[in-house]
Order: C-alpha cells, then structure tokens, then sequence
C-alpha cells in the first residue's frame, strides 16, 4: 500500500473517468488523494461500451441537435443550463481526450468513425471498438501516472467523512483484499470530491462493477448533501440474459444503431407495437416496450439479433462483446443472443450546481453518483461518459479558484470509536437487492411500495442501532439501505 499523509488539498473519493479526470484538471500545487475503492482499472467507467457523444468536427451535425436529442430522452424535463453547458463543452474535452492519447476509431479516410445509437439523430458517438469506457481510463490512468502532486490509493474505501472548519476529516479503510491486511487511516482535506459512481448493486442483476454501492451518496447525504430524484434509474433493455449471474453482461447500444433486430418469444420483431423509432428508440421506451411484450405474450424469452449483418464487420466492431458472447456458447453473427433489461445508471443523485458544487461548503461531486439535470428523466446513450468529464473538469477549475484563498492549516475531527467485533447479520444485502428488484423494476410495483419501504427503514434502524464490526460489508450494507429507502420514499 502507498504511503499517506496526513494532509491533503483535495480528496477524491472515486478512480472512474469522473475521479481521475478531476484530479488531472486540479492545479499541480495541490496534493491530491485518489481513492480506488478496488484496482483502479475497477470501476462503472471501465464497462462502458458504446462511446462518448458530443459534437467535434462533425459538419452535418451541431450542439443543438444533441441537445434536442438529449431533451427528448429525457421526456424534456432537463435542467436547460447544465445540458448547454454539457453539449457546448463537449468538443473541447473529446479533443482533450484525443491529447492524452485515447485511441477512438477512425475510419480510412483518417475521419472518426462515429457510430449511432438510440435517441441520436447523428452519428456523433466517438468510440473504441466496443472498450471505450476502458480506453479512455487507460488514457487517464497513463496521464494521472505523469503527476507527482497525485497519489492513488487502491483497495482503499472511505467510512466515515466528517465537517471541520477548514474542509473534512475523512475516515479510510484500506486493505481490502482481505481481513487479516485490514488498516484505518485519518486523512484531512480542504475539499471533498465524491466520484463514486452508481448504485447498481442495490439491485439483484445489474451492468455495474462490483464496487458500485452507492457509498459517496451515502456518505454525502450524512454530510447533509441534498439527494435528489434517487428513484429516476434506467434499465439497460440489452443485458445478455444467462439467468444467473448477478453482473449482468452489457450488449451495447451500438449493436442495434448498427442495425440488430429485437425478437421476443416467437422470434418476432415487435417494437413496431410501441414505438415508430423501433429498435433506435430511447433505452427507457424499448426496456419499456420489452416488459409489455413480456406481459403481451407471457414469456420473457428476448433475443437480439444481428446475425443479417456482415459477419466480419460485426465481429471487428464489436471483438469484446462477441469474445463474451463465445465464452457463453453464443455466436453473435450466426444466432440471436437473450437478453432482457436489467439496472445500468443512476440519473439522480448528489445534487451539484453546474460546477459540481453541492450545498455543503467544499463538497463536490461529478460523474453518476451526482445529480445535474442533464439527463432529465432519462439519459440519452454515451452522454454518461460526456457529462462525467464536463462536469469533473468544471469541478476542478472551480477549486483552483477557491483553493487560491484557503490557508495552510487542517482542522481534525475525532471520529466515535467503533470497536465492536461481530459482524453485521448474514442476508441483509440480499434482502435488499430482493426489494427494489421485486418493487421497483422497469415498471414499478406501487400496490407494495409501502410495505417495501418499511422493511427497508427497518433494515437501516438494524444496522444503525447496534455496533456492529466497521468492516466492508458493514459499510456497503449501510451504503445499499441508504439508497433504498431514498429511492422508495420519493415514490410514496
């Protein structure tokens, strides 16, 4: 394990593309704090297919397009100054990408090729074959290596943060690999940025990293963050259904922006029934459409396929998916793949102003665990990666400003010592997943949503009122209740 200090100028709570991005835009004169909840390369920003969407040399294409697109995925209820900031933005931070040596393909005449998908009217989708979440990290890791002012803490989670007169105290524990290497440190900071990601496995199936528990939400919201709009979450409609795992392999986007079919139980196509955009549909219509046929025909068998398409071509545009799909005995150009929805992303969150900026003094938050308005109701394929990167830079350059007037001291705070030894109940993480997948799937469950909320607000009065062991499935337990019960009580 790397070495701290007991002072640092920003604390980063997060290694995604939002967290490493933030802390490559901070002045070099301020120490910097990465924390990794598991290997760096771990996180949401890794698993992301499709691409990142904006509009950067692109002469049939301009921002109020994108932004027309990204309203009426969003069923127009966007916050209108963050979604221009994110489009107008977004050329200067792709370039910036393109800087750092992220690798987007391009096709033979030396363009980008940018691809299509879902609610876009344009190809403006930059992408690396179907990796770009985990090229653009490698591009941002391999930069973050560059700075002596920055120190990544991997297998490191934050506990506990608490308010000081000069910024935060914040509680790690580090060491997760196991029980035995287990470490607690105090580390003071000026600013706090929570870049935690998502909060899908508060759910039974989910496309999200095994680290994604909402831990930055929950700790922003004991800090007395506002949380909002926690209940608008999007259900990815193409997660390959194997009936088993828990981590549901993504089938992105761009499979049918490049022309794959739905079928349902009969092998028919069936999104004419719901909608005249088809299969290019929003993710939320076509997870929509999918349960109705569901209830249509009393199956819930779905296939997508793209095996009309070129063979070669598809398996050089999509290596990863098909790669995957092979190991799971499913040829991708010759047969029709299962798939059904599953939770992908949080559009709500920690609420920020358009620099990222929460209500409490010096707490920042960027990526999916924030809450911009940019996404509305429901957010447009490949702006997710966009508004990670807009909103992280902005958050950095609004530090440096502030960070201009603070002096050198660190206030500490003493954190209430937990020394109990018995570990949390077995099964309660389990039964939480159980309640939002039962009561607030795609089409949610409103005749028991109360009753789901109150075991849930008992769920969390049995982790709060007893001392249990401070370990990490005591904290990611914490971390999952809090979600829940935030997401059910917007719904009742």
């Amino acid at each position: 394990m790397v070495q701290l200090e007991q002072n640092y100028d920003v604390v980063i709570a997060g290694a995604g593309a939002a967290g490493l991005y933030a802390a490559l835009h901070l002045p070099p004169t301020l120490r910097v704090l990465v924390l990794a909840k598991r290997e760096a390369t771990l996180c949401n920003s890794a698993l992301a297919q499709g691409g990142i969407a904006g509009v950067w040399n692109s002469p049939d294409d301009n921002i109020e397009l994108h932004a027309n697109d990204t309203r009426i995925a969003g069923a127009f209820t966007n916050n209108p100054k963050t979604l221009h900031i994110l489009v107008s933005e977004a050329a200067r931070d792709i370039e910036q990408l393109v800087e750092y040596g992220v690798d987007f393909d391009k096709n033979a005449d030396g363009d980008f090729d940018r691809t299509l998908e879902g609610g876009h009217c344009r190809r403006r989708i930059f992408h690396y074959r179907d990796s770009t979440g985990a090229e653009i990290l490698r591009g941002l890791l391999a930069q973050t290596a560059n700075l002596p002012n920055v120190t990544i803490s991997e297998y490191t989670v934050m506990s506990r943060a608490l308010k000081t007169e000069t910024g935060f105290s914040v509680e790690l524990l580090r060491g997760l690999t196991s029980d035995e290497t287990l470490s607690r440190d105090v580390v003071d900071c000026h600013f706090l940025i929570m870049a935690t990601g998502g909060i899908g496995r508060v759910y039974e199936y989910t496309t999200n990293s095994a680290i994604a528990t909402g831990d930055g939400i929950r700790i922003a919201y004991e800090l007395g963050a506002r949380i909002k709009n926690l209940s608008l979450i999007q259900f990815h409609p193409t997660a390959f259904n194997n009936r088993h795992t828990r981590e549901c392999f993504l089938i992105s986007e761009a499979v049918r922006g490049e022309g794959a079919y739905l079928r349902n139980c009969n092998m028919e196509r069936f999104m004419q029934r719901y909608d005249d955009r088809l299969e290019l549909a929003p993710r939320d219509v076509v997870s929509h459409a999918i349960i109705l046929e569901s209830q249509r025909t009393g199956s819930r068998d779905f296939w997508l396929d793209i095996s009309h398409e070129d063979p070669e071509e598809v398996k050089a545009r999509f290596p990863k998916i098909y790669g995957k799909l092979m190991e799971q005995g499913y040829d991708l150009t010759k047969e029709p793949v299962p798939v059904y929805p599953c939770q992908h992303y949080l559009m709500g969150g920690i609420d920020v102003n358009s620099n990222a900026q929460t209500r409490v003094d010096r707490l920042y938050a960027c990526g999916e665990c924030a809450h911009t308005g940019v996404h509305g109701n429901n957010r447009l394929a490949s702006n997710s990666l966009l508004e990670a990167l807009v909103f992280s830079r902005r958050a950095a350059q609004e530090i440096a400003k502030e960070a201009s007037d603070i002096g050198p001291r660190f206030a500490r705070a003493e954190f209430p010592e937990i020394t109990a030894t018995e570990p949390i109940p077995h099964g309660i993480r389990t039964e939480l997943r159980k309640i939002l997948q039962e009561n607030y799937f795609v089409i949610p469950n409103t005749e028991n949503m109360r009753a789901a909320y109150e075991r849930v607000t008992e769920l969390i009065q049995l982790i709060a009122c007893e001392d249990w062991k401070m370990d990490l499935d005591y904290l990611e337990a914490k971390s999952q209740a809090t979600c829940a019960y935030l997401i059910l009580e917007e719904q009742l």
